[in-house]
């Protein structure tokens, strides 16, 4: 599945997730470290053990270019397993981003690179590299209910993340730029005088 750059900068996970029928909230902890970041490409799932954080050393060279880090911890919540070294070699990698269920560190230098990152939250508690830990690169991950598998759509923005089924993206991108052009012409409507209860028909 590819996304175009152009396309892809519209794609807001608040509309896709709308469009898509109300699918693939991820849990809205998950945040970008600055509000301008956003990302739209196709997942690249990692399974990581609480607290070790080789198994992302690995995926970063296991995922194709453009491709986004999406990284289950199994509840280990409370540590940083990413920072400025890892964001540097996923740059030279050509890696659209990571949205990761724990927490990353090197935040202010992770902002100003600019590469997106989402994130449960910042923690400056470091991670083991066990190589025999239990972790997986590109096998399905679960996130707060929601499966995410190799290729499927994710989305983020400053309101959160959403994953849509690589089977439905080219449907959901359709379908979530509809309601774009119809959210411009509600808003024309309201700055017209209008009301939301005549444009929206509630009762």
């Amino acid at each position: 599945m590819s996304v175009s750059a152009t396309e892809s900068h519209h794609l807001t996970s608040a509309t896709v997730h709308e469009a898509g029928g109300g699918i693939g909230a991820l849990p809205s902890p998950i945040k970008p470290l600055s509000p301008a970041m956003h990302i739209a490409a196709a997942a690249y799932p990692v399974r990581v053990p609480p607290g070790d954080n080789l198994w992302l050393h690995r995926a970063v060279y296991a995922a194709s270019p453009g491709q986004v880090l999406v990284a289950d911890t199994g509840g280990g919540f409370e540590y940083g397993y990413w920072g400025e070294v890892l964001a540097e070699a996923a740059i030279a990698r050509g890696l659209a981003g990571l949205v990761i269920t724990g927490g990353v560190r090197d935040s202010v230098r992770l902002i100003e690179l600019g590469w997106p990152v989402f994130a449960e939250r910042v923690c400056i508690r470091g991670t083991g590299k066990d190589p025999d830990g239990d972790g997986a690169l590109g096998d399905p991950i679960v996130v707060g209910g929601i499966v995410i598998r190799p290729g499927d759509l994710i989305v983020g923005d400053a309101d959160g993340v959403v994953c849509v089924p690589a089977d439905r993206a080219e449907e959901v991108r359709a379908a979530a730029r509809h309601r774009d052009e119809a959210e411009v012409g509600y808003i024309q409507k309201l700055r017209d005088g209008g009301r939301t209860l005549d444009i929206y028909q509630l009762p």
